[in-house]
């Protein structure tokens, strides 16, 4: 293969890459903020919760590949990435729209199964639309703009999930509609938000589709730029799994101490919340306070979104001046700390502070391993590996989601902060972690 240089693209190119993404994380606030609540509305024990959002990674860990083995191989009338990106973001919608009513079909199926089944499906067209975006990154920018790019993307995450977060509060407490519902049923701010979560989703996905270049087939030959042979089939991937760059084996030790923190915050962080903070029984599940918590919940998760955001912008320079795993060391610790820190919290206004190291680490989790990883993936199958990486992102989250519920039922007496908790000190094992990794290996 020849050598050849990708075009620089423009700030203004990278953002309506990118703003895709923005859809697809304002689908995923509004999920990660409110599925444990509405599962509990439907009668779901806080035990149980984390064996609900298992739906997400596993169906991460098994469309992922699949999605990248093919976007590796798909040129069509609409692109490489963009059949993709469309195909998701039509299923999610329609996913973001009816998992609220889960409730409507109590009758005939226990609402928790269809809830739990909407779920999937949503996390799994989520997943459809998501990991051609990181390929498309690498595709399109030349290496010294990964970084940058990728900045921007969690920059554009960052906006759509402090409003997908915000959205319920907003509705409830700026516009004055209903919070509270008859047990069993999910309160119309909570309702509506899903309503807009599914219209900004595929708004902003038609958005990138429409103004985005891909290479075509005979660009990329132009280019230098050889095609992966039609001879491989999906069972490909194993062979992929095998030969993959040593620098990705050494990330997947930093991605499961960080995943294995996330899912747990968005698990656990509301009932650990309206206990620890907001002094309310276990079993409450529906009281106007409880809900108030919750929305509460879903507040300061938009604050670690917006602080990712805004971070995000600051990342590229930080990395240039330290590194990429020293930035993404510090990031970690500093969600480390924010986490550990709301054990000590009973005014649910300092929670805000918390969150401000919770949106340092997220926003270099969305970024800088995908920028030491980058420059260690061969072009042909940047796509492909893409979703084999997507694996330790997957794997903790499964992990926590197996065990999490019965530590905290078994182990910690019930009470959820605690795996708050033990995600903090996840965030700083995976901090130390990142130091021994040895880039483009």
């Amino acid at each position: 293969m020849k050598n050849f240089t990708k075009p620089r693209l423009s700030i203004g190119q990278i953002f309506n890459m990118s703003v895709g993404f923005l859809g697809i994380q304002f689908g995923f606030a509004l999920q990660n903020g409110n599925a444990s609540r509405v599962l509990q509305n439907f009668g779901a024990d806080v035990e149980q919760l984390s064996w609900f959002w298992l739906a997400a990674p596993l169906t991460g860990m098994l469309i992922q590949p699949i999605i990248g083995f093919y976007s590796d191989r798909t040129w069509n009338g609409l692109g490489r990435r963009k059949p993709f990106f469309l195909t998701g973001a039509i299923l999610a919608a329609t996913a973001l729209f009816f998992f609220p009513h889960a409730g409507a079909l109590a009758n005939f199926i226990p609402p928790m199964i269809v809830g739990a089944g909407i779920l999937m499906m949503m996390d799994a067209s989520f997943n459809v639309a998501m990991e051609p975006f990181r390929a498309l990154v690498a595709d399109n920018l030349p290496e010294e703009q990964n970084t940058l790019g990728f900045s921007i993307q969690t920059f554009l995450i960052g906006i759509g999930a402090v409003v997908g977060s915000w959205l319920p509060y907003m509705f409830g407490n700026w516009f004055g509609i209903s919070k509270v519902a008859a047990e069993g049923q999910i309160p119309d701010n909570v309702l509506y938000s899903f309503y807009v979560g599914a219209v900004v989703f595929i708004s902003a996905i038609v958005w990138t589709i429409a103004t985005t270049k891909e290479y075509s087939p005979a660009e990329r030959e132009a280019m230098g730029f050889q095609e992966e042979g039609s001879t491989d089939t999906i069972w490909s991937v194993f062979r992929y799994i095998k030969e993959m760059p040593f620098t990705m084996r050494q990330l997947g030790v930093v991605q499961f101490f960080s995943w294995f923190a996330l899912f747990s915050m968005w698990v656990f962080s509301t009932p650990a919340i309206a206990h620890h903070v907001y002094g309310l029984p276990m079993d409450d599940h529906s009281s106007l306070e409880f809900q108030n918590a919750a929305n509460w919940v879903g507040i300061i998760f938009g604050v670690y979104s917006g602080v990712s955001a805004i971070y995000a912008i600051f990342l590229p320079r930080i990395a240039n001046a330290i590194g990429n795993k020293a930035t993404h060391a510090v990031s970690l610790t500093a969600g480390g700390i924010g986490l550990i820190s709301i054990y000590f919290i009973s005014d649910p206004q300092l929670l805000i502070l918390s969150m401000v190291g919770v949106g340092m680490a997220w926003a270099s989790i969305l970024a800088m391993p995908y920028a030491i990883l980058a420059g260690s993936i061969p072009m042909s199958k940047m796509g492909v590996y893409m979703g084999i990486f997507n694996f330790f992102i997957t794997l903790p989250q499964i992990v926590s989601g197996i065990i999490g519920g019965s530590l905290v039922k078994h182990v910690y007496g019930g009470n959820a902060i605690y795996a708050i908790v033990v995600a903090g000190f996840f965030f700083i094992a995976g901090s130390v972690s990142v130091l021994w990794i040895k880039e483009k290996a």
